[in-house]
């Protein structure tokens, strides 16, 4: 492993269920590894409330709790030229992006995801439409772009892989492990749902699952730094573009997507 480098940025994101009351887990889960972005997922007012004297050590911090388990609280001690929510579908799942600078200065993007699970009976294209946007963004641009969150899906779908293939995002699981994050709960039957998503000029240096904090999923973190050099002698290079995966996003009239590039 490559030792951790004064450029090194470090990163948890967390669902940590609405209904969870184990609040302060969670506080000394942040305190221990004092990452330098935090997403945290499922958050309501109360959590908010409860969070607010650990997040007030964060000179930047963009809250959205909602009571339908889609709320959202990201804080950063980066440099920040943009960090908001957006609306990449309809259906009251915000996502987070912001324009943020390594310590050692080099600018990148961050997305933030929580798209809603698989309902029985119903298909997945809210929640398809979007991963493939962050996937459509990453490919449109310029600078180098971490996506992580709770995806609601597991690392081998087809949509996850088209995800990967269409945005160029490495996964840093690959020669490193599984790091199923939920149920966490379960003992017995756990799946890769938290994920963590890199463009190869992001050198990877570390991931792993944190400790249980009381929801059913487990926390992960990472640590990466943003140089293409260290990357190109640490990541495994992504599987080439088809044209299959060009034609189903283009197909797919991913306005939000559009937009995030125009503006970036």
């Amino acid at each position: 492993m490559v030792e951790p480098a004064p450029d090194a940025v470090r990163v948890i994101t967390a669902n940590v269920q609405m209904g969870n009351t184990r609040y302060q887990d969670v506080i000394e889960m942040i305190n221990r590894y004092d990452p330098d972005i935090l997403l945290l997922l499922e958050t309501d007012a109360t959590w908010l409330a409860e969070l607010q004297p650990m997040l007030s050590r964060y000179p930047t911090v963009v809250r959205q709790p909602q009571s339908n388990y889609y709320g959202l609280v990201f804080a950063t001690r980066l440099p920040v030229d943009e960090a908001r929510v957006i609306q990449l579908t309809n259906d009251r799942t915000p996502s987070l992006f912001a324009r943020l600078r390594s310590p050692g200065g080099q600018p990148f993007h961050f997305l933030g995801l929580h798209p809603r699970p698989p309902i029985p009976g119903e298909d997945t294209n809210d929640r398809d439409r979007q991963i493939y946007a962050a996937a459509k963004f990453a490919e449109s641009d310029d600078m180098p772009v971490v996506a992580m969150g709770d995806f609601n899906d597991v690392a081998w779908s087809e949509t996850s892989q088209t995800f990967r293939r269409v945005g160029g995002y490495l996964d840093p699981r690959i020669g490193r492990g599984f790091y199923a994050s939920f149920d966490a709960n379960s003992w017995f039957l756990r799946f890769p749902l938290d994920q963590f998503y890199a463009t190869p000029d992001i050198a990877v240096v570390s991931i792993e699952r944190l400790d249980h904090v009381g929801s059913d999923h487990f926390p992960m973190a990472a640590t990466f730094r943003v140089d293409p050099g260290l990357a190109a002698r640490l990541n495994i290079q992504p599987r080439p573009l088809t044209e299959e995966d060009r034609d189903l996003i283009d197909d797919l009239d991913l306005e939000s997507a559009e937009t995030l590039v125009r503006e970036r």
